[in-house]
């Protein structure tokens, strides 16, 4: 009898090739169904874009991560507007405050 590992048959060479082509067809079958959920998760988008008046892109991400944009959706943000007595309100008291840090030190 020798001696060491015994040796793997040719036919289980095959029968692994055969499974790991399998998973390949199975994988691609998967890459190509999920481009085609892609685009027509792309084409709902851009006809709620449309639907809503925004301008789109074919990614947002861009825009959005750059920070040049307040929400990323094209619009700029409208700021509430303070009354004055609101803003002279908010000024005293920074100004008390900035006073009190000032006699800390």
């Amino acid at each position: 009898m020798p001696r060491g590992r015994p040796r793997k048959k040719r036919d289980v060479l095959v029968k692994s090739a055969e499974l790991i082509g399998w998973a390949i067809g199975g994988i691609e079958r998967e890459i190509s169904q999920t481009r085609e959920r892609l685009s027509a998760l792309t084409a709902q988008a851009a006809k709620l874009r449309a639907r809503a008046g925004i301008r789109g892109s074919a990614s947002n991400a861009g825009a959005a991560s750059a920070g040049s944009e307040a929400s990323g959706n094209g619009r700029k943000r409208r700021r509430r507007k303070m009354s004055p007595e609101a803003r002279k309100k908010i000024s005293e008291m920074m100004k008390k405050r900035w006073a009190e840090r000032r006699k800390g030190k």
